[in-house]
């Protein structure tokens, strides 16, 4: 059984409430993902608040029995039948003397600020956005999450095998995801991440293509992309193949550049490494053929219990990357009218280097 660690994590949200001179007695937490990460709750309403000695969740009823199995062990868990924020404040005396209180500012709405004003009426709390300090420390994982990517990752590779085996030119991209949605489902993936992204043809050249009824012909590209979830943790993989032909020459060219680029950055990247120079590992074999252009989001993203979280490896991410973080590896090249490659694998930046997460299963596959 995995060791539960979610009394470290509170550990070392408390030191951060002195970390660039935020000063901060408690930090409201509003984000459902950092709330599951510090409490375990899962449930979709509630919020939580972190003191030096003390965690509070506060929830609904429909989450009454879960959010104590879920979250008691480690959290002050009350239920509200009425307002949860109405709850909140009547609660947060009871966690000490508060001056300062931190709040997600990325994360809270402008209805919800101005709960604060009424909330805090005749109070002498003060409230103060304070950045990303859950993300900071999700963004290194322990070896349960890495364990829980690596289980999402697999099923995930399993779902696509059994899609690919199905798919043949006159199918429409919806039905195709409809095949990878289920085999994801019945291979054990507790949800979808994003939805399915199943292009082909030239509209393989829309990176975030929405997927649609086009029927898929033969000789076409098909993009897909898609997720697991296992524990609550997110894989996330790309393939990008060849339907009812051969390639052609020029098919395999573009293919065996992205191949060849997306191999170089998955085995280069190391924890330390500045974002930019990881993306770089990737984008420079790209530039260098003349397809720089071509290749305009990212070269990946970190992977946890959000399928989009810290750290990035971007042109412009400076910071360098945790040790111990799970990014994506996902170069690609667009054409317009011709369509696109993304290929994409999940990676482990351990300290002896990169580890594979999903299959890396990256050689051209030709479905004739």
């Amino acid at each position: 059984m995995a060791a539960d660690r979610r009394r470290e994590r509170h550990e070392a949200l408390a030191a951060l409430f002195d970390a660039d001179g935020a000063a901060l007695d408690a930090l409201l937490v509003t984000s459902r993902p950092n709330i599951r990460y510090l409490t375990g709750f899962s449930g979709s309403a509630g919020v939580a608040v972190a003191t030096r000695a003390d965690l509070l969740l506060v929830t609904d009823f429909r989450y009454a029995e879960q959010a104590q199995a879920e979250a008691g062990a480690i959290a002050r868990v009350e239920i509200e039948g009425a307002s949860v924020w109405d709850r909140l404040f009547k609660d947060l005396p009871s966690l000490g003397p508060l001056t300062t209180v931190g709040y997600e500012a990325h994360n809270v709405t402008v209805k919800d600020a101005e709960r604060f004003s009424a909330g805090a009426a005749g109070k002498a709390w003060h409230w103060k956005p304070a950045g990303e300090l859950v993300e900071r420390l999700r963004a290194r994982k322990d070896p349960a999450e890495i364990g829980a990517i690596r289980a999402a990752a697999a099923l995930a590779g399993e779902a696509l095998r059994t899609t690919i085996a199905a798919v043949r030119p006159g199918q429409t991209e919806l039905e195709i995801a409809g095949l990878l949605e289920g085999a994801l489902r019945r291979c054990g993936s507790e949800g979808h991440p994003f939805p399915a992204i199943v292009a082909s043809g030239p509209r393989s050249a829309l990176p975030h293509a929405q997927t649609s009824r086009r029927t898929v012909a033969a000789g076409e590209w098909l993009l897909i992309d898609f997720g697991a979830v296992v524990d609550g943790y997110c894989a996330d993989i790309t393939r990008t193949v060849v339907v009812g032909a051969r390639a052609t020459e020029a098919q395999r060219a573009l293919y065996d550049l992205v191949a060849g680029a997306q191999r170089r950055a998955r085995e280069g990247v190391r924890a330390g490494m500045p974002g930019r120079e990881a993306d770089a590992l990737a984008r420079d074999p790209i530039e260098a053929r003349g397809f720089g252009d071509a290749f305009g989001h990212s070269t990946g993203h970190g992977l946890g219990l959000e399928v989009h979280e810290a750290p990035r490896l971007a042109r412009t991410a400076t910071e360098p990357l945790p040790l111990d973080a799970v990014v994506t590896i996902e170069p690609g090249v667009y054409v317009p009218g011709r369509g696109g490659v993304r290929i994409e694998d999940d990676v482990h930046l351990s300290a002896d280097g990169p580890v594979l997460l999903s299959d890396g299963h990256t050689d051209l596959v030709e479905l004739v």
